[in-house]
């Protein structure tokens, strides 16, 4: 046999992923005999391609599922993508405008048949990625949120939820992006960093007003400057929304402006009247102590004039502009506005001072518009009736977060929870069935017909018609559909009681990440009791974030994003996938270096070449087993890893998992084990160490399979003749046993192995390569362990006889490990005279270097003076050197 000296990924991916589905392994269906296990995919955007953030999720997803398919489970991973409404009319808008088409000038049905036409050009790219990296998901099953069956759901929860009074429609303050012309959910508004200005703008009296004198007992400089002033200065860094003020709170502690109880303030430029209004929300020690308010454009606005019964004034339209109730800047846009009021407010003596200060704006994740909070008449679901029961799933642990510290994180949104706008301004998405008559009033159905019914019962009006009858422009928000997921994907909706359902649902775990915890996490759970009456999910692994070297977030704007693909065809699926989760422990960021990915690399080849000795030898079957020893401790470490793997699983330390296998390969199979047992240069190997060697290695690649499907998949053919589905990926997942003695025999190994360190050191110490032969003598209390493994540690240590003295001979070096020493002669291996020199002077070096230490904390000038910490510092450096001289005065005894 004759095998490349690098494994090449290239060569083996595409071919076995073909094999995999040809076979059908990753197909699953309702199996009465089988455990189920279910694990439904985070379903990616339809606009989105791979990126670092999709191959951490996934790779944890796919090692799940595979481990779970070798445990003899109904292994089903379900694919999907997610519609995306404001991501996906974005990139259809942008095309038809491409072709000069704008989205006015088509009808709704024009415009949804453009964007399936993307959708299915585009919309199934992330998942061909996904196969790529080795996604062992059943194809067979993947869903879309737009299909027919998964909108019917999401229709039918939506009648459902409103016929049971959750659903309303008002008016609220939301996150308006202007660019998308929507309303957007809090998951999709970014804060960013910015360097913003604030403007301090003057609000003179009202003419008709007169402050009252300041009493002495206030006995504040300001404040009598501040009565005996004309106007209040106000700070803000939205200058262009004071058009929309309707008032100037103050708090009514504030010595400051007691005077101005019943005063109005004239709104710079515009000059409308407006009071000063008093309430203890406003900070004293904040800014100037004086807080425009603009109930419009701001939620704590927007209470306050609630509280206080003031109008509202909106003066932005949906695109950004002002409107005409702004009087002032109409059909400009608010940015451009901004930039112009502050030369006029300048130039009319309005505007004190500028000033430059750290800020946050909060973005459209979808179109990078800022966001405007803005009142709008929308959809809205109650939340805090579902709320309560998918709290108490998580505080009990029938779900179960993992890393568990997140639970606060819920805790506190759930216990704060807000009333959900479902409503989106736009055409790609579940349309709200929401049917509305000629007399303005509206019915909620599931069909238009049904919606006819529904009208005529509730007019009396046995002439209405469909065409009487005007349904919702607007859809609903996406995640409305994908909070439906674990139960629509099965068609739990369309029927409740099909096999799948009753059998996939609810489903083990659940990947993905902390920022939607709230926003899909814990809907589904709502979800799934209120529908299913039974959680979703057992498990939720949550991932961290996929960060860079220096900490930062990746991104295709900073530039520090890698593409998964091209690392995939550099370093392999397996070399990728192993170096995502080296360093990904659940709920923590992965700070991703290339360092990683090629460790991951290293490792295959390594497994490779491991493959290309055991498969080299030549057994004899006329020789002796000899590597009893070596056999029996490997058995006892490749149950103890099992053991200690499959409590890393159940527990959710995915990085710890892969860090017991990659070990127990690398230093005890590879470094260790084979060395052990690896025949001498083109000698054959007994039959029995044959056996057992290939035994292990057939466990080793089952271990390693979740982990690294491809190369481990490549191995199990290349190692053993195999039928026609006997394949690793559903091979059985090793079982733990309990070897007898094993704790002995791992203790014994140990010790046996410190002796073969010692021996390295002192080759190493001495430059005495690994060819040139040597003795070893023991002075042991234990002379049968060493007896016992004399065959490793000759071979390991390369040394060519053992014996056993009560004194070490004369030029020789030794080492001690617990109450034995071991001597190693070095007569005629090296230049006793020149060794003695080179001693002599080190020992020289090292007792000049201690005496000046000493010296040093002699001087009761540094003792008293120096810092407890420079104090300890020398003190070690005084016993590093005295430990030295020790070592040294020991080798010179030896010579």
């Amino acid at each position: 046999m004759s095998l490349a000296t690098t494994y090449s990924p290239t060569d083996v991916e595409a071919k076995w992923y073909q094999r995999w589905q040809e076979q059908g392994f990753f197909k699953a269906k309702p199996n009465p005999k089988k455990q189920p296990y279910t694990v439904v995919i985070p379903p990616p955007n339809v606009t989105g391609v791979l990126h670092m953030g999709h191959m951490l999720n996934n790779t944890i997803q796919d090692v799940l599922v595979r481990r779970a398919r070798m445990q003899g489970k109904e292994a089903c991973w379900v694919p999907g993508t997610d519609h995306a409404s404001i991501a996906t009319e974005a990139k259809v808008v942008a095309l038809l405008k491409e072709q000069g088409i704008s989205k006015t000038d088509l009808t709704r049905e024009e415009f949804l048949a453009h964007a399936f036409q993307w959708k299915d050009k585009y919309g199934g790219i992330i998942l061909e990625q996904l196969k790529q990296l080795g996604a062992s998901c059943d194809w067979d099953r993947t869903r879309f949120t737009m299909e027919p069956d998964l909108t019917d759901a999401v229709l039918r929860v939506f009648v459902d939820l409103y016929n049971k009074g959750l659903i309303y429609r008002g008016v609220r303050m939301v996150n308006w992006d202007p660019e998308g012309r929507t309303a957007i959910s809090d998951e999709e508004v970014i804060a960013k960093d910015v360097q913003a200005k604030m403007y301090y703008l003057k609000y003179y009296l009202a003419d008709s007003f007169q402050p009252l004198a300041v009493s002495s007992s206030s006995d504040e400089a300001n404040s009598q400057q501040l009565a005996a002033s004309s106007y209040i200065l106000v700070a803000t860094s939205r200058p262009e929304t004071i058009m929309a003020d309707v008032a100037v709170a103050v708090n009514p502690n504030d010595p400051r402006f007691s005077h101005l109880a019943g005063a109005k303030l004239r709104i710079p430029l515009l000059g409308r009247e407006i009071p000063v209004i008093f309430d203890e929300y406003v900070s004293i020690d904040f800014g100037t102590g004086a807080l425009k308010v603009t109930p419009a454009h701001d939620l704590n606005d927007y209470e306050l004039g609630v509280k206080h019964n003031l109008p509202v004034i909106d003066i932005l339209a949906d695109n950004g502009t002002l409107n005409e109730k702004a009087i002032l800047y109409v059909g400009q846009d608010r940015f451009a506005v901004r930039r112009q009021i502050a030369k006029d407010l300048q130039e009319a003596g309005l505007l004190e001072k500028i000033e430059e200060y750290a800020s946050i704006v909060q973005t459209s994740e979808r179109t990078k518009a800022v966001i405007e909070p803005k009142l709008s008449l929308q959809w809205f679901m109650k939340m805090e009736h579902m709320a309560k029961p998918a709290l108490d799933a998580v505080e009990n642990d029938t779900v179960r977060l993992h890393p568990p510290k997140f639970k606060n994180m819920y805790r506190a949104w759930m216990e704060n929870v807000r009333d959900w706008c479902i409503s989106r301004q736009l055409w790609w998405g579940q349309q709200i069935p929401a049917y509305y008559l000629p007399d303005g009033t509206f019915v909620v159905a599931l069909t238009a017909e049904d919606a006819l019914q529904q009208a005529i019962a509730q007019t009396g009006r046995a002439d209405l018609q469909l065409s009487d009858l005007r349904q919702d422009e607007d859809v609903l928000d996406t995640w409305f559909s994908s909070w439906l997921w674990p139960i629509s994907v099965f068609d739990g909706f369309k029927d409740p009681d099909n096999a799948d359902i009753n059998y996939f649902y609810p489903t083990n775990d659940l990947v993905t990440g902390p920022d939607i915890l709230f926003f899909w996490v814990a809907r589904m759970i709502m979800a799934g009791i209120e529908y299913r009456q039974e959680v979703p999910f057992k498990n939720v692994y949550l991932t961290g974030i996929v960060r860079d070297a220096q900490g930062r977030k990746m991104s295709k704007q900073l530039g520090n994003s890698p593409d998964p693909l091209d690392l995939i065809a550099q370093y392999g699926a397996d070399g990728v996938r192993t170096g995502m989760l080296f360093s990904a422990p659940a709920g923590n960021d992965l700070l991703y270096d290339v360092k990683l990915v090629e460790q991951g690399r290293n490792f295959s080849n390594k497994l490779w070449n491991a493959f290309r000795l055991v498969k080299g030898w030549e057994a004899d079957a006329s020789l002796p087993f000899v590597n009893e020893k070596a056999v029996t401790w490997f058995n006892a470490r490749l149950q103890a890893a099992i053991v200690e793997m499959d409590d890393h699983f159940e527990k959710f330390r995915m990085s710890d998992a892969l860090m017991t296998i990659y070990k127990l390969v690398w230093d005890d199979f590879c470094a260790l084990y084979l060395e052990m047992v690896k025949p001498a240069y083109q000698h054959p190997i007994d039959a029995e160490s044959l056996r057992h060697t290939t035994a292990y290695l057939e466990t080793l690649l089952k271990l390693l399979h979740p982990f690294m499907p491809f190369i481990t998949e490549e191995l199990w053919h290349e190692l053993a003749e195999r039928g026609p589905r006997d394949y690793v990926t559903v091979a059985p997942w090793p079982r733990a046993t309990a070897p007898a003695n094993s704790a002995e025999t791992l203790t014994s190994m140990d010790k046996a192995l410190a002796i073969v360190a010692g021996i390295r050191a002192v080759r190493n110490q001495k430059n005495l390569g690994p060819n040139k032969p040597l003795t070893l003598v023991a002075k042991t209390d234990d002379p049968q362990l060493v007896t016992d493994y004399d065959g490793i540690i000759r071979k390991l240590g390369s040394i060519m006889e053992v014996s056993f003295a009560d004194a070490g001979p004369a030029a020789s070096v030794s080492f001690v490990l617990g109450t034995g020493e071991f001597f190693i002669p070095l007569e005629g291996h090296i230049d006793l005279a020149a060794e003695r020199t080179r001693l002599e002077k080190e020992l020289e070096y090292a007792q000049g270097f201690r005496d000046s230490v000493q010296k040093k904390l002699g001087n009761e000038k540094f003792a008293q003076n120096a810092k407890p910490e420079v104090l300890e510092k020398e003190r070690q450096k005084l016993a590093d050197a005295e430990a030295k001289i020790a070592a040294l005065e020991q080798a010179l005894k030896g010579l």
